[in-house]
């Protein structure tokens, strides 16, 4: 675990150049892989990995589900990165230490960014196993403050009061929607609200209620990385598969759980890994 607060941009610059020495690849799209959706990776060819503790100053990921490297390769004939296993904020790093690989790929020459996550069903209509294509989000860490972008603000990254209300690009969301229709998954397919809660507990009933009118499903990760995607100027498309469903009843018995999770991001990541192969297929070549 790191004591940093943030990263200088040199710093960030020296990471991306140790990794485009030691890589063939030039990536546009960036992809960072949710607990349990690593054969995301797994699918690229004419890889290279890097192990997160093998990268100067790169944080590492001590999470189950999160493998902790780079991958490097062709999807479709696309060159991609993606992270196998994300940085939590729970895990004891600050939040702009855990968004900080977006911005590697920003230098990498990545344009696109794809988000994957594991999430509970705060919609009552969700079923576990659904995958819902993020149209907004809700960043509660950043209500009390805890946003990646605190602090002083280089504006070789971005300015300083980034807006939010189209950090989800609509003509990618268009995209994934004709790609789910195309593969007949729209019986899956959802679009809605991903709120962030900072964890590693979840949520409590009466959060669970009070979430449920303003968000359709809920995480630990994802909208800090938005957020500095955004502020790098990044396309960004994000979907979250649906892994459990939030307890909102005090008589009942369950208790959400990890494996649980893992379990069902198991069962239906293959469905997701082919609508985002389809999707690399559909994006824009320029």
């Amino acid at each position: 675990m790191s004591g940093k607060d943030s990263y200088e941009y040199e710093e960030i610059e020296e990471i991306s150049k140790y990794l485009l020495q030691k890589t063939k690849h030039r990536p546009t799209v960036g992809i960072i892989c949710g607990s349990g959706l690593g054969g995301l990776a797994d699918l690229l060819s004419d890889k290279n990995v890097f192990n997160y503790d093998s990268i100067p100053n790169f944080p590492v990921s001590t999470v189950v589900g999160h493998s902790g490297c780079l991958v490097f390769g062709l999807l479709k004939g696309v060159t991609i990165v993606c992270m196998k296993g994300r940085i939590h904020p729970y895990e004891g790093y600050a939040m702009a230490v855990c968004a900080m690989p977006v911005r590697v790929m920003k230098l990498l020459g990545v344009k696109t960014l794809i988000v994957t996550n594991a999430a509970g069903g705060l919609n009552k209509e969700y079923k576990m196993g659904d995958i819902m294509i993020i149209k907004d989000q809700i960043n509660l860490p950043a209500f009390a403050g805890l946003s990646p972008l605190r602090g002083k603000n280089d504006e070789r990254w971005g300015q300083r009061f980034p807006p939010m209300n189209n950090a989800y690009d609509r003509s990618l969301i268009k995209i994934a929607k004709q790609c789910a229709e195309e593969l007949k998954l729209t019986d899956i397919t959802r679009e809605g609200v991903y709120v962030m809660n900072g964890g590693p507990a979840y949520e409590s009933i009466a959060e669970v209620k009070f979430l449920r009118d303003r968000a359709d499903a809920v995480g630990m990760s994802t909208a800090h990385e938005v957020v500095v995607a955004q502020h790098c100027g990044l396309k960004i498309l994000g979907f979250s598969l649906i892994t459990n469903c939030c307890i909102a009843d005090y008589d009942s018995r369950q208790e959400a759980n990890h494996q649980e999770v893992l379990d069902t991001a198991n069962k239906r990541a293959k469905d997701l890994e082919n609508l985002i192969i389809k999707l690399i297929e559909k994006l824009p070549k320029k």
